[in-house]
């Protein structure tokens, strides 16, 4: 597939590049990627999902190593192979569930009885492993079926059912292309979704806290205001980018009421804060966040000050694994420039030349533990950070939260 081929390749070099801004639309960008691989992939008549998913994996392998810091580009990987997972199970227990009601019309039951919830559910739990559901399939219509009759009529059993699985194949891929549609169009939708919820946490005249530029924070006030809410905003910058200078000037412009305060006098000016209300980088299993630089200070300010610590996340910010996992990059170095101008600290830079050398250390993120969060707020509503580990694991499965791993083989 020359095409999807020349697609991977485009999308690795803006990944290296950095030239893809923001985790959502990294993540969008992501998913339709997939979305493309899967449409142009062609399954065999057997074990397709398993197909789809060594072919969904190879390319995910290549754009989260061309970027290991954007985490929102493997959590769409996993959740793309979660979806190849739950909809091949789906029809495997639509066909096993079909194959009983047959069965109860042709046959007695005693001799064929149809499979129960607890066989349901142990396919389940074997979803995609040798022997793969698709296999179990096949075996259990194969000995459910009528005796066999003289060859002409075995021969027709043979193409119909082939013929079946060329069926099922196909509708296998457009069922999970359509669900990959709807994971785009929640991605899209994320910042209105969470948006919705702003009336229900900001309240009249109190005052926020927030640091550097995230546009679902931006999203979250300006929908409080339009819902005639009355109160000020306190924008710590967000050295040294200083996105929060952008922050600041949108939210002036949108009418409401902006302070611009220095990142280190967020400690001084958090016993007026009502509420600290930021973006995310991602969000871990274990519900610590990881955030622009600086932001630990401002959760550890908030809880000397007994003020909530709100972090907003889209679906696609929710990861799967924790911060001590070894194949987890959770920060980066970025240019020394962005702190001190080369020119007049050029000959102290160099330690050839130079006396006493200088190193300049630019970390881009900071890790929030879970004890200094006091709410998520996600498109499905509030929640605790002790339950983010079970919201996290309806999206994802277990078998995929490594992706490194030799390709799974059917049977």
């Amino acid at each position: 597939m020359p095409d999807v081929q020349a697609l991977v390749n485009e999308f690795v070099n803006l990944l290296k590049k950095r030239k893809i801004e923001g985790s959502q639309a990294t993540a969008k960008q992501t998913a339709e990627l997939l979305r493309s691989v899967i449409s142009h992939q062609r399954v065999p008549h057997t074990n397709q999902a398993t197909s789809l998913i060594n072919s969904v994996r190879a390319v995910g392998e290549k754009i989260i190593d061309a970027n290991p810091i954007e985490l929102s580009v493997g959590n769409i990987v996993r959740r793309v192979l979660h979806i190849i997972r739950e909809e091949d199970l789906s029809l495997v227990t639509d066909a096993l569930a079909g194959s009983g009601s047959d069965d109860e019309d042709d046959v007695e039951r005693d001799d064929h009885p149809a499979l129960s919830a607890a066989a349901v559910a142990a396919a389940a739990r074997s979803t995609l492993r040798p022997p793969s559901l698709q296999t179990l399939l096949e075996d259990v219509t194969d000995s459910a079926a009528v005796p066999p009759t003289p060859s002409s009529t075995g021969d027709s059993d043979g193409k119909s059912r082939s013929i079946e699985k060329g069926t099922r194949g196909r509708k296998l891929k457009h069922d999970v292309i359509e669900a990959v549609n709807e994971l785009i169009q929640d991605i899209t939708s994320c910042h209105e979704q969470i948006a919705e919820q702003a009336v229900e946490h900001i309240h009249q005249n109190e005052v926020i806290l927030t640091l550097g530029s995230s546009k679902t924070v931006f999203e979250f006030l300006c929908a409080a205001k339009e819902k005639k809410r009355s109160f000020k905003v306190f924008v710590a910058e967000g050295a040294p980018r200083y996105r929060g200078h952008l922050l600041a000037k949108e939210l002036a412009a949108r009418g409401l009421q902006t302070t611009v305060i220095a990142d280190s006098a967020s400690f001084a000016m958090i016993s007026r804060v009502n509420m600290v209300i930021v973006g995310a980088h991602a969000v871990m299993s274990n519900g610590g966040v990881i955030v622009p630089i600086g932001l630990h200070m401002v959760a550890l300010a908030a809880r000397r000050h007994a003020v909530p610590f709100v972090v907003l996340a889209g679906s696609h910010k929710l990861c799967p694994l924790y911060p001590h996992n070894p194949h987890l990059l959770l920060n980066e170095l970025r240019s020394p420039s962005e702190l001190l101008d080369f020119g007049e600290f050029s000959d102290l830079m160099d330690s050839a030349t130079a006396v006493g050398s200088l190193h300049v250390v630019n970390p881009a993120f900071d890790y929030v533990p879970p004890d200094l969060v006091s709410l998520f707020i996600t498109g499905t509503g509030g929640h605790n950070p002790s339950y983010m580990y079970r919201l996290i694991a309806d999206y994802y499965s277990a078998a995929d939260l490594v992706l490194k791993q030799r390709p799974i083989t059917g049977n």
